[in-house]
């Protein structure tokens, strides 16, 4: 062994696999197509409680993913270390919308098909996914899914209440119904005939019906 061969760091000869123009370029690259993700996000969101944070990571889960799909093109031994590395992380966020799962591949892909160097492809295929996204999830249904709630002191309190409901309305549909001495509370999905809810205030005077709550929801119910 010589006295180069001792100083001499494969370390530092990585520093050039990159160049500072790929560095930036990709980055750049990377962080408007992240912010584009975000946008799309935004206006596709129908959840109850947007979360800001989410949206962030869209744009970082870009970037950094274009970072290490850079560095691994660039040596191939980095790269099954990588895997090596990646093989052992484990992410326990739940994902309570099955759309954020699309957000998140979609934010995953882009940026590893940007790093590969297949630009055009990373541009406008985000354009695409993100058009169809916004024309498909901001595509309202003809009639609005809506949720009773009745509150009613007996069974035949809650016979007339759900006779008005049927009489009033195009659909109506038990959901759930809890009894109890005294009480009665019934969920029921309906569609309106029109925007009138003026019938609400009539269903809440019938004799018997404690109350009556209507609820705009989005067609998907846990109970």
């Amino acid at each position: 062994m010589t006295f180069n061969d001792i100083f001499k760091s494969s370390f530092l000869e990585n520093v050039t696999a990159v160049s500072p123009l790929d560095m930036v370029l990709t980055i750049a690259l990377a962080f408007c197509i992240g912010l584009f993700i975000f946008f799309v996000y935004k206006k596709t969101y129908r959840g109850v409680m947007y979360s800001s944070s989410f949206g962030v990571t869209l744009i970082a889960l870009t970037m950094i993913t274009s970072q290490v799909i850079l560095a691994v093109t660039s040596n191939v031994v980095l790269s099954l270390g990588m895997v090596g590395a990646l093989s052992i992380v484990r992410f326990r966020t739940a994902i309570k919308e099955p759309l954020d799962l699309a957000f998140l591949f979609w934010a995953i892909a882009a940026g590893i098909i940007l790093a590969a160097g297949m630009i055009p492809l990373a541009v406008i295929g985000s354009i695409i996914i993100g058009l169809i996204l916004v024309v498909f999830v901001n595509k309202k249904s003809y009639i609005t899914p809506y949720i009773v709630v009745l509150s009613c002191t007996d069974h035949d309190a809650e016979k007339k209440a759900l006779d008005f409901l049927k009489e009033k309305t195009g659909r109506c549909i038990i959901k759930s119904k809890s009894a109890q001495k005294g009480l009665v509370e019934v969920n029921a999905e309906i569609r309106l005939k029109d925007d009138n809810t003026d019938f609400v205030n009539e269903l809440s005077s019938i004799e018997g019906v404690n109350s009556a709550v209507l609820v705009s929801y989005n067609g998907d119910y846990m109970g």
